[in-house]
This record gives C-alpha cells, structure tokens and sequence, in this order.
C-alpha cells in the first residue's frame, strides 16, 4: 500500500482547486507531482468521481497518472475490505471469498464474478460427464482429468516463489500456482459438486483430502492431481527431514488456509525486499491471527 494512501478523508476541494490539481498532476518535477497525487488520494471516494472523467483525456500523460491514482485508490479500498473480512469472520469463513478479497488487494480491478461463473461452468461440465450415481473416486478421477489434464493446471516448479502463484485471478488466467492456491481452486471446484474434500497443510506442502466413510484419498494438485495414501504422506515428510505426525494430517480450517497463504505472500516480499508489500501482508497476518 502507498505511504500516500490515508484512511482519513481529507477537507473537499473546491471547483477551483480541483482544477488546478489537475493541471499540475502533468507537471515533469517529480516533487510537484508526488506533492499534487498525494493531495488527490486524500480526497479518497471523491478522488474516484473527479478521476474517472480523465481515463478518456486526449493527453497521455494526465490519462496514465489518473490511472494510477485510481488504481491506488481501488487498491486501498481493496485493502480494508479484506481486513475487515479478516476480522469479521470465524475459523470457517469462506475461503474461496476470502482468496478472491486478498486478490483485489494487488489487482483491485478484477471482476470476480467472472471468475466464480467460471469456476461455476468448471463443475456443470464435470456433472455432465458423470452419472449422478458415480462413487466418489469416479468423480474425482473425472475432476482430476478435467482440471489437470485437460484444463492444463500445474503447478509452477520454474518460478516457484512468483507471487502471482497465491493470487487466485492469476491462477486462473495463467493456469498456474503453487500447493495452496492450486489446492483452493481444487477445493472450490469441489464444494459446487458436493464433494467431502478439505485442505491438509503438510509442513512444506498443501494437498487436499476426499474422506468418506469407505475411503480417504490424498490429492496433490501441484503434481497433476496425484492420489496419494497417508503412507506416500508420511514417506514425502521424512524425505523432507521430518517426522511423521497424525497431526500433519488434520484438515486445516478455512481461517488457518487463508491465513498460510498471506504468510507465503509475505516470506516472498520480504525475501526480494518490497517493504510496502510487506507491510500489508503483516496486517493481514495479524488480523486472521486474532
């Protein structure tokens, strides 16, 4: 988030003023221009009406700094409508609304009905495909080969530490993820077919789980969606130099998956240094560890 950004809204402008603000936002001396944006975001939701006009200005210049102001704006109010959602709900908040929130807050223009009418068409197709009396393993043999064979969705082995990996928009548009997002793509899929699947936070990994009351089956949707039993769990932890514990393969709550991946989101800021980023996702942690 911008130090310019103030949840405070400042005293409103006059026309006159307005006027001048503007004219000075295409100004070449970078402190004329920080002086004169940072003025705007301080007038918060009636930046936003003032701005919107200027997207279509025939100077480029006044056109690309509008833009951004505004996609700043939108990006702070992203911000607090995901702390709000973080502090508002229980351990079994939704998870897929809650992925779709912290998304907004680096790509605030994002239409997120789109994305969950597609995630909706996702599992029409795969009722289509199977007999409403197919067992379990049939439907997640069905759904496996949908998302990962056909649909093309892996995980991202080359550029495992990419942050578009944990923001659900760029999972879906690219296809590409690490364990957790991929997982909560898998898991969103599955509630709309009813399927009694959860999220497993492995140290070091993130799989999904389908228990019924005949079966469990383990799924890896970063590699291709893998059946894996609890002994393939426990043999993947001691490679990874630890000691297997029933405990490992508790379902995460909804919270706790939130939770694990604004902690993934704020390890890779931290490491390539974006202390603003940083910043935020701190805030994040603190209030879904409340």
């Amino acid at each position: 988030m911008n130090a310019t950004a103030s949840s405070k809204t400042a005293p409103p402008l006059t026309e006159s003023q307005w006027g001048a603000l503007l004219k000075l936002l295409t100004d070449e001396d970078k402190n004329v221009h920080q002086t004169v944006r940072a003025k705007i975001i301080s007038q918060g939701v009636a930046a936003r009406e003032r701005l919107r006009p200027h997207r279509l200005s025939s100077d480029p210049v006044l056109r690309r700094r509008v833009q951004a102001i505004l996609d700043e704006l939108e990006r702070h109010a992203a911000d607090n409508r995901f702390l709000a959602f973080c502090l508002s709900r229980g351990e079994d908040l939704d998870v897929e609304q809650g992925g779709w929130l912290l998304a907004q807050t680096q790509y605030p223009n994002i239409h997120i009905p789109a994305y969950q009418a597609l995630l909706d068409s996702y599992a029409a197709d795969l009722r289509e495909r199977v007999p409403p009396d197919a067992d379990v393993e049939a439907v997640l043999a069905a759904l496996n080969s949908f998302l990962f064979a056909e649909l093309k969705f892996t995980g991202n082995s080359e550029d495992y530490y990419d942050p578009d990996n944990s923001y659900l928009n760029r999972v879906m548009d690219r296809r590409l993820g690490n364990p957790i997002s991929l997982c909560a793509v898998y898991l969103a899929v599955s509630r709309r077919l009813r399927l009694p699947v959860t999220g497993i936070g492995l140290p070091g990994h993130f799989l999904c789980r389908c228990q019924t009351a005949q079966r469990e089956v383990y799924v890896d949707p970063f590699n291709e969606g893998r059946f894996l039993t609890k002994t393939d769990c426990a043999q993947f932890l001691r490679k990874q130099g630890v000691e297997f514990n029933e405990a490992h393969l508790a379902p995460v709550t909804p919270r706790r998956m939130l939770l694990r991946m604004c902690h993934n989101l704020h390890q890779i800021y931290a490491s390539h240094g974006l202390a603003e980023d940083t910043a935020r996702l701190q805030r994040y942690i603190v209030a879904l560890g409340k």
